[in-house]
């Protein structure tokens, strides 16, 4: 299997479930980590079903704490012996120490700031996903050159202290310099039309269902 005929899920959120059945995700192959927080791990179980119509384990590329989160969070998928009928999810953990190839493809973690937390992005190709962040440290940045496509978390406009505001994430993108940015993670404070007319030229806030060809 080849990176561009893979499924790479980032992140298992609360309404998985929800989401899976919306847009029609019938297959995962793996599921990389940004970490642990509750938005971001919650519906791991449901990835069950994925375990069900694949007939394999789900692995999962994570950092140290957020793999130490998972063994908590979930023990009983982790625990010895499987149980009959599917009744937990079939997962394999895989650290995360670096870059590493998945499918065939680069995979680059990029570090974060979440408030104090040190979290994960990603980079794969031309494309990088950073979520959660309220800081990009210092030895980040070369990490994020000659990109197509950024996605950047952009809560609100008030300053938040584990989040870029709008203003922080048009800074950071324009550093970043990419073709295009669109803005995720946003709270309800952000109607998108109007935050769209806003925005200068090359960043927009993404939506549900948004669906990017990076090459």
């Amino acid at each position: 299997m080849t990176f561009e005929d893979a499924r790479v899920l980032v992140d298992t959120s609360t309404d998985l479930r929800g989401q899976a059945l919306r847009f029609g995700v019938d297959r995962v192959d793996a599921v990389l980590f940004t970490h642990s927080h509750a938005d971001h791990i919650f519906g791991l179980d449901d990835t069950r079903r994925f375990n069900v119509l694949s007939g394999a384990a789900l692995p999962l590329f994570a950092d140290e704490a957020t793999l130490a989160d998972l063994r908590r969070a979930f023990a009983y998928a982790f625990s010895a012996g499987p149980t009959e009928g599917g009744g937990v999810p079939a997962l394999t953990l895989f650290r995360i120490a670096g870059p590493f190839t998945l499918f065939g493809q680069d995979v680059i973690p990029v570090p974060l700031w979440h408030g104090r937390q040190s979290i994960l992005g990603f980079r794969v190709g031309r494309f990088a996903y950073l979520t959660d962040c309220s800081g990009i440290p210092d030895s980040s940045w070369p990490l994020l050159t000659d990109l197509d496509v950024v996605v950047l978390d952009a809560l609100r406009d008030r300053p938040h202290p584990t989040h870029f505001t709008v203003a922080d994430a048009v800074v950071a993108a324009r550093r970043i310099g990419a073709r295009r940015t669109y803005l995720t993670h946003m709270c309800h404070d952000l109607g998108h039309e109007a935050l769209l007319a806003r925005l200068p030229s090359g960043i927009e806030p993404a939506f549900d269902g948004l669906e990017l060809t990076v090459g």
